[in-house]
């Protein structure tokens, strides 16, 4: 039996039974046919894990449109997070409804790699985004100091299921890119004749660099 490593992008997200604010979950089964983001935090009751929490609530309706859940982990314990949830509502007027994983062994955090040398026992911030076959689409890893952009991690879902569904790729900071707005990349020409018949299907800068409407 090999030894477990942290997954890899295009790698199925490995299987766990994890102790959860809402119970005992089954990754990635529970989220079967749905995507789902889990996000690691360094530790509970702190200042910039806070505002991540208030921020992906903020936007909790807006992933649920995208069939996209959420759930959290750190290596705090249940009642930990039980009561941090709480101190969010009473204090800052937000309502956590996702779950969060309280990883308090630390053994999902070391399969998932997410305890870095030179940063003592707490998890990084680390998001991996996985699509309902349950295969690892993206994984972004930050520094304790600096909190994540939410936002982003929401374009790239819709970007994620844009290319899924219409086979094209995304370009930089779409849907609002430098040189073609909100289109879309058509895939490179894998034969000359596709090379030449591309600029007369779609507007081109060449052959190579094709884009359209969706």
């Amino acid at each position: 039996m090999g030894e477990a490593r942290m997954p890899l992008l295009g790698d199925k997200f490995p299987e766990m039974e994890v102790q959860t604010t809402h119970g005992k979950i089954k990754l990635p089964d529970h989220y079967k046919g749905k995507w789902f983001i889990l996000f690691s935090h360094p530790a509970d009751f702190t200042p910039v894990c806070t505002t991540e929490f208030v921020a992906f609530q903020k936007r909790y309706e807006e992933f649920k449109k995208l069939g996209c859940e959420l759930i959290g982990l750190s290596i705090d314990q249940v009642f930990s997070h039980i009561k941090w949830v709480e101190w969010i509502k009473e204090k800052l007027g937000v309502e956590i409804q996702f779950p969060i994983i309280a990883d308090d062994t630390g053994q999902m955090a070391q399969q998932l790699g997410l305890i870095h040398p030179g940063k003592g026992t707490n998890t990084v911030r680390a998001v991996f985004i996985v699509d309902p076959e349950g295969t690892v689409r993206a994984i972004l890893y930050y520094p304790q100091e600096l909190g994540r952009n939410m936002d982003e991690i929401l374009r790239m879902v819709k970007g994620f299921q844009v290319s899924d569904r219409e086979g094209v790729a995304i370009p930089a900071n779409w849907p609002d890119n430098e040189l073609i707005g909100d289109e879309v990349i058509i895939p490179p020409a894998a034969d000359v004749k596709t090379a030449e018949e591309r600029p007369k299907q779609y507007e081109c800068y060449d052959w190579w660099f094709c884009h359209r409407k969706l």
